[in-house]
């Protein structure tokens, strides 16, 4: 008998989880698979390498050698794929992932476009929705993958990042400040503003930024907060705010002349958007070469 892969992940996804029905349910295999595919891999190399208790199982020292191996296995299968999905044009298959606001909204109806030519037998199911629902899902296993605004702390999911963003100023056209070249942040905070609701993912990267300037939050005059950037949008237009929102988001209301993007002189809210999914998974190659392709484009020249 060989050495099998597919045994490895299974042996790792085990030692990672604590059970073996914690594993089953992850790798969607039925217990007694999972159990029997451990026990061959235990059979090939003569020793036990996890020890049973009716509350957790535990790693032999066998276990724990093995498991830094399984570990470089599975990286290397993922750097392969990665590196193989360049190559992949005839892909078919469903994907199933989640987008966090802005992302779905805005930033990948203008990517998929491309992304279809060069790859046209792959079919896009997306779900716009926030953070806690993609991981929801993901953990449910009810999506491959997620695609969201801010970083999270998982114990069971593999984060990384995938595209970079950047959040502007945007005023009411006839705004003091709409025809300003660019102005300091000093200058906007005496402004009323329309933000976000607390813990999206914009709200974050603009009060991170602004805490590390040492400017106190509570000194801003928020007057509404919003549940989408359409709202905000929508308010800001209306004259009873500004904002902070991806550059992304308003470009047809700067092309209207509904709203105007001025820049700053002396802050950058600048941001990556991140790829989530469970660690415990093998993304398929078609998911692999949609990743592939989101981290080779410069998001500017699609927006």
């Amino acid at each position: 008998m060989a050495l099998n892969f597919h045994q490895l992940h299974i042996f790792f996804t085990v030692a990672e989880k604590g059970s073996f029905s914690a594993a089953a349910q992850s790798l969607h295999m039925t217990q007694p698979a999972v159990t029997m595919q451990v026990q061959s891999l235990e059979d090939y190399f003569g020793t036990k390498l996890l020890l049973r208790s009716t509350k957790r199982i535990e790693l032999t020292e066998a276990g724990r050698a093995l498991m830094p191996f399984a570990q470089r296995s599975i990286d290397l299968i993922r750097e392969t794929d990665a590196s193989m999905s360049k190559f992949t044009k005839q892909l078919k298959g469903r994907l199933q992932l989640g987008s966090s606001l802005t992302i779905g909204e805005y930033i990948l109806p203008r990517l998929l476009g491309p992304f279809g030519q060069e790859y046209p037998h792959i079919a896009i199911s997306m779900k716009v929705m926030n953070t806690a629902q993609i991981m929801e899902d993901i953990l449910n296993h009810q999506l491959n993958f997620g695609l969201i605004e801010a970083p999270v702390n998982h114990p069971d999911m593999h984060m990384e990042a995938v595209m970079s963003d950047e959040l502007y100023l945007i005023v009411p056209a006839g705004h003091p400040l709409a025809e300003a070249e660019s102005v300091e942040i000093a200058d906007v905070l005496g402004y009323p503003f329309v933000l976000r609701e607390q813990g999206s993912g914009t709200r974050l990267v603009m009060e991170e930024e602004l805490r590390r300037r040492d400017i106190d939050l509570t000194s801003i005059k928020i007057v509404m907060e919003l549940g989408s950037t359409g709202a905000v949008k929508s308010a800001v237009e209306a004259g009873l705010g500004v904002s902070f929102v991806s550059a992304s988001s308003v470009k047809h209301e700067v092309a209207l002349g509904l709203i105007a993007v001025v820049p700053l002189k002396d802050v950058r809210f600048k941001r990556q958007f991140y790829s989530i999914y469970l660690k415990s998974a093998l993304l398929p190659i078609s998911a692999v070469t949609f990743l592939t392709f989101l981290r080779e484009r410069d998001l500017q020249q699609w927006l």
